[in-house]
């Protein structure tokens, strides 16, 4: 396949294994006296002005950042300037960065060639006009050329919108009522979504606060990677309304955080069209990731519907977007209505010509650079050699990839399923694996501070995104300083119930 960025898929019936062995063992992390004296000390002493700007912010922010992803023990980094792959913070300090934004850079961040066209057009026009502009077309003409399957598209403003959106068509053009999501999944965080979240099986019990329960009647989750369970659900549905639609994330929930088989999409194809139900596919970080014409493309597998959004905007604010089959994405036309049942869908700044020209010329250098099977390689590269330092080490992670997503387990506080417990048959058992899963959290960001301080920047401290920007040698460094962090890791008396 032109452009992919997978060379190679896991067996999750392995991972999950590995997974399982991990989090039934007390927490292994950097012991006190190095976090202490070593990783305390780097922010303490070299991160002064990125504390300064932090406590200033959180007179007027709350929780002191804009965005989840900022915050990071012990305190968050100010970043000051994004080159490639590496970030700049406001101390000077150089990082290698595989956060990439959290997906949605994989060309690296600042691309020159988007970064220029982009200021061409805030030279001609400005970022919006509220009116058609021709890179509206653009990009969805170029979606198209590579996801054939996208017959039509609707550029939104986030992966949110997108998910919304495709609900609404689903249920439009079912007359069906369920959406049927993964347990663990992310799919933005609008009211009946917050559902099932990070842990599969919690349903609405972890981050559902202020969302009236009602508002998940008609959502179900289903553990991952488990089609009878899918096909249970979906039976018990014919007899209250009907299943509009299955939202799958394809290399599995949280980004491939719970994988699945090569043959699950498949299965779960079969299984929407034997029950009437539409498939989604959340894209928003495979699209354009982990090959150019998306995971649907790597499985072989056509969905009737697919979410955009991060690599869709080329790094640009406004990421999102749903398109799919004509006869579903005409159901979002804009304009009066026909008396037609419609999607309604909006945003004043959705598809604006500075996001539709960032997206469309990212997607025009990613097929001219090669960049997924680049980035893929990449990615190849850092999880073999994390494997190979966890094996020298004799630590427990775990480290896997779907090409240029790359995980590195190193607690297992996301390798919890309460929908094996039966909710662990009382809520004293639940809240004292809940506590658990928090216990190893905390864990499992403290590991993220220790990369930090040794100049890494990873997701959490457990995913890292590699980039077209990355080379062998920028890899083998970054190796070099993981090793230094494993050589202070050890096992403590923390994480068992």
């Amino acid at each position: 396949m032109n452009n992919c960025g997978i060379s190679r898929w896991d067996d999750p019936k392995v991972i999950n294994e590995q997974l399982k062995k991990l989090t039934s063992q007390p927490i292994w992390e950097v012991d006190d006296d190095y976090y202490q004296n070593t990783v305390l000390k780097y922010y303490d002493d070299l991160c002064k002005k990125s504390h300064a700007v932090y406590e200033e912010s959180q007179k007027y922010i709350p929780g002191g950042v804009q965005h989840n992803l900022a915050f990071n023990k012990p305190f968050p980094m100010c970043m000051e300037r994004a080159d490639g792959a590496y970030l700049y913070d406001k101390d000077g300090n150089k990082y290698i960065d595989f956060l990439q934004a959290g997906g949605p850079t994989i060309l690296g961040s600042n691309y020159e060639p988007v970064r220029k066209r982009v200021i061409e057009l805030l030279n001609e026009c400005g970022p919006v006009t509220g009116l058609l502009h021709e890179s509206e077309m653009l990009i969805a003409r170029e979606i198209n050329k590579h996801m054939p399957n996208v017959e039509m598209f609707r550029m939104l403003g986030s992966g949110t919108e997108s998910v919304m959106a495709s609900l609404r068509i689903a249920r439009i053009a079912t007359g069906k009522k369920h959406i049927i999501k993964i347990g663990g999944a992310y799919h933005g965080w609008s009211d009946q979504m917050v559902y099932g979240l990070k842990i599969p099986g919690s349903r609405n019990l972890l981050e559902s606060h202020g969302i009236p329960g009602s508002c998940f009647g008609k959502t179900d989750e289903v553990r991952p990677n488990d089609l009878d369970m899918l096909e249970k659900m979906l039976k018990r549905n014919r007899f209250s309304g009907g299943t509009a639609a299955v939202l799958i994330e394809p290399v599995g929930p949280e980004s491939g955080t719970r994988p699945v088989a090569h043959d699950y999409n498949k299965g779960v194809r079969e299984l929407c069209d034997r029950y009437g139900a539409l498939l989604i596919f959340d894209e928003v970080v495979t699209g354009f990731r982990v090959a150019l014409s998306g995971a649907q493309g790597y499985f072989d597998v056509v969905p009737d519907l697919t979410i955009f959004g991060k690599i869709v905007a080329g790094g640009y604010p406004a990421a999102g977007g749903v398109g799919g089959k004509k006869e579903y994405a005409q159901l979002m036309a804009a304009g009066l209505a026909t008396g037609k049942h419609r999607a309604y869908v909006g945003g004043t700044l959705s598809a604006n010509p500075l996001s539709c020209i960032a997206g469309y010329t990212a997607i025009q250098e990613i097929e001219r650079t090669n960049a997924c099977e680049v980035a893929g390689k990449m990615g190849d590269r850092l999880c073999d050699g994390l494997k190979e330092l966890i094996d020298r080490y004799g630590l427990p992670f775990v480290a896997y990839n779907q090409g240029s997503i790359v995980h590195l387990e190193c607690t297992g506080a996301m390798s919890f399923d309460f929908s094996s417990m039966y909710f662990l048959k009382s809520a004293t058992g639940l809240l004292k694996h809940k506590d658990m899963m928090y216990v190893r959290k905390d864990s499992m960001e403290r590991m993220g501070a220790a990369y930090m301080a040794n100049g890494i920047v990873t997701l959490a401290g457990s995913r890292l995104y590699t980039s077209l920007a990355d080379t062998p040698e920028i890899i083998d460094e970054a190796l070099n300083r993981f090793e230094e962090v494993f050589k202070h890791v050890k096992k403590t008396d923390k994480g068992l119930l």
